[in-house]
């Protein structure tokens, strides 16, 4: 198991260039889902900071905030851009659209 300071670690030493996709998210649509970042639910709760000085490093200076659904999904989004309520019914509408698929395909 890693420990909170090899994952804050983990961050600060990722490029800025794995990065570099969901800044241009964010940019465009204010929104990106978690399955397009690097990161997963253990770094969004441990060092979110550590997460927006690398998104920083990589050119998105914007201030950040994210929210996450029954622990599902989650999402960085812009505050200014976006209400958490609204993300939240966002991710609730994708959730279900996913499951639904998935349930037609199986």
């Amino acid at each position: 198991m890693v420990n909170v300071e090899q994952l804050k670690s983990s961050v600060n030493l990722m490029s800025a260039d794995v990065v570099r996709e969901a800044v241009s998210e964010l940019r465009l649509d204010g929104l990106v889902t978690e399955g397009k970042t690097p990161f997963n639910k253990l770094h969004f709760n441990t060092c979110f900071a550590e997460i927006e000085a690398l998104f920083q490093r990589a050119g998105y200076h914007r201030q950040l905030d994210v929210v996450g659904y029954q622990g599902l999904l989650y999402a960085l989004y812009d505050p200014m851009r976006w209400e958490a309520v609204d993300v939240l019914r966002w991710l609730k509408e994708y959730t279900e659209a996913a499951a639904s698929a998935q349930s037609i395909r199986a």
